[in-house]
């Protein structure tokens, strides 16, 4: 794959946390609609493994992959260098800030700060980061749009949530400020909250131990990141005229009050 976009009528893309999971499944079917795509994630030889995904899913499609921690902002940056020159203009028509995740399933008693922090900086910071650095081409695409993944999380409470709830709480907030404030400039803002879906984030949570990890996805319905990409590429392909602001989706035995 070059570095340069040579075709000017395909859509460019950024997906944040593309290295697996929501990030992954959104990358690859992006990029069979059409997309040109920007990976970024932590981890680059699971990119490289994405990449050829989709080149095989999507040959026409050119990706460009580039590690990023969205809590480091020279990492940010780097990443927005990227992107300034990839097209001609400068522009970019979709982020999706799907980057994040959660650490421990403790009590407000117990909770751990530094899971805490951390849990703060890579849902809320690193998605205001993200979105601080790449929109000035976000202001240069076509019909652009943001699309923050979030969850049910960031609406409802839950036993031992506390510090994930506080995080995606924060993050739906600064959601709904970016719809308004960004108007302006003619970039959409849309939310999605997933529920329970079955990928790492339970994983990440407890910390690679796949016994906790495993007990929350058995013996319940399970969402699949499919299911969340087919979201997102219904949002992104939706005419400049129509704002889709939030979208939630649950399995249908998922008690979202529980």
């Amino acid at each position: 794959m070059t570095a340069e976009n040579q075709n000017t009528h395909r859509r460019l893309a950024v997906v944040t946390g593309a290295s697996a999971g929501i990030g992954e499944a959104t990358a690859v079917a992006l990029a069979v609609d059409g997309w040109d795509v920007v990976l970024a994630a932590r981890r680059p030889e699971k990119l490289d493994a994405v990449a050829a995904r989709i080149a095989t899913a999507a040959p026409d499609a050119t990706t460009h992959v580039l590690p990023v921690d969205v809590t480091d902002r020279a990492s940010v940056d780097a990443l927005a260098a990227t992107v300034a020159g990839i097209r001609a203009s400068g522009g970019l028509d979709l982020l999706v800030n799907n980057a994040g995740g959660a650490r421990g399933l403790d009590s407000v008693l117990d909770g751990d700060v530094e899971d805490w922090r951390w849990m703060y900086e890579a849902n809320v910071i690193g998605t205001l980061q993200v979105t601080q650095a790449l929109f000035g081409a976000l202001a240069k695409g076509t019909a652009p749009q943001v699309i923050n993944i979030v969850s049910i999380a960031g609406r409802w409470g839950y036993r031992g949530g506390a510090g994930y709830n506080a995080a995606k709480f924060g993050e739906t907030a600064l959601s709904d400020v970016m719809r308004i404030e960004f108007a302006e400039a003619g970039v959409r803002v849309c939310q999605i909250d997933p529920g329970r879906v079955a990928t790492e984030f339970s994983l990440n949570r407890f910390k690679g131990d796949a016994t906790k990890a495993d007990a929350v996805y058995r013996d319940v319905l399970n969402l699949q990141a499919d299911d969340i990409a087919e979201t997102v590429r219904w949002v992104a392909d939706r005419p400049a005229h129509m704002d889709v602001d939030t979208v939630m989706i649950r399995p249908t035995d998922q008690n979202i009050k529980a």
